[in-house]
């Protein structure tokens, strides 16, 4: 469920993204060359079903992970001046109990933890401490131009994505390895600023593929949005309807049918249920899905989903 492109077919596609979208290369590099996401003013507690007037809202997936190494700095800064507030990460925890931003519970394919540390295969998140993780590079396995990227930490990464004024699709990855996650995380969103009005009620939702989790969160802090990955069947529907808001599925799982049973439901905040739809990298497949009625898109290549959502609408 990732992309790595060669260094050089990104930046290729991306000049030609940015050109279809009015910009150039060299503008992205120095801020928002693209206008933001077609919905991006709504909040994440959303219209109940209802899309932006431009579509789907379009989540950056780790970032412009199409064109920058997944889960770093440079990823969503990217996002950023692309014009895409809305970033996904996901979380995961050290040895040491240091909350950090990384897709797989090992470092091997996106960090030289390999080349640094020879003998600690098979290079499990947890198995090292905080300060180890700091020396790896997470950018040159995607491409020279990032070399020295690190994996940031959840604090650093907030606060970077606060910097951004962005808003946080936050993902808590394999629970199971990391018991008592949910409580930690939501004790560094409250020191880092996160659980006030502005973020709770338009920046931040919280998601995870178990649903024990996300029941957790929600009961811990029944204010905050939160989502379930997968694809519950429609009978078993409601059961997730009393601790969450959304369903976010992948692409190949779901039908108009069921999209249409998600928004018939009311969530955990009393509002119709929504749905994000995962991974999604390509114009035809973008189209199918808000033909289908989804809430949002999440993809790698924002800017090319933007694109064919606009299109739709024969701009």
């Amino acid at each position: 469920m990732y992309v790595r492109p060669a260094a050089a077919a990104a930046a290729a596609f991306l000049g030609f993204t940015l050109t279809l979208l009015g910009g150039t290369a060299a503008s992205a590099a120095t801020g928002p060359s693209v206008p933001s996401s077609p919905s991006g003013s709504r909040g994440p507690t959303g219209t109940g079903g209802t899309p932006g007037l431009l579509g789907p809202v379009v989540y950056a997936h780790r970032g412009a992970s199409a064109y920058a190494p997944e889960n770093t700095i440079a990823s969503i800064d990217l996002a950023m001046r692309l014009g895409f507030d809305w970033v996904e990460n996901d979380v995961q925890r050290t040895k040491d109990g240091e909350l950090v931003v990384v897709h797989d519970d090992t470092l091997a394919r996106t960090t030289d933890a390999e080349q640094a540390f020879p003998d600690r295969g098979p290079w499990r998140v947890k198995d090292f401490t905080a300060a180890e993780i700091a020396t790896l590079d997470a950018g040159s396995w995607f491409g020279e131009e990032f070399a020295g990227e690190r994996v940031p930490t959840l604090r650093e990464y907030l606060d970077r994505v606060d910097r951004n004024r962005q808003r946080l699709l936050l993902e808590i990855k394999k629970p199971e390895l990391y018991p008592g996650i949910e409580k930690q995380t939501l004790q560094l969103l409250e020191e880092t600023g996160w659980l006030d009005t502005d973020h709770v009620q338009r920046r931040l939702v919280v998601q995870s593929f178990s649903a024990d989790s996300v029941r957790l969160v929600h009961g811990m802090r029944p204010d905050l949005v939160t989502a379930f990955l997968g694809t519950p069947t429609v009978a078993d529907l409601p059961k997730y309807a009393e601790f969450t808001d959304r369903i976010n599925p992948w692409h190949t799982t779901i039908s108009a049918d069921w999209v249409a049973a998600v928004h018939g439901l009311r969530g955990a905040h009393g509002k119709a249920m929504e749905v994000d739809t995962w991974i999604v990298d390509d114009a035809a497949t973008a189209r199918k899905v808000q033909g289908m009625g989804v809430d949002g898109i999440i993809t790698n290549a924002p800017d090319l989903v933007h694109q064919a959502v606009l299109g739709s609408f024969g701009f």
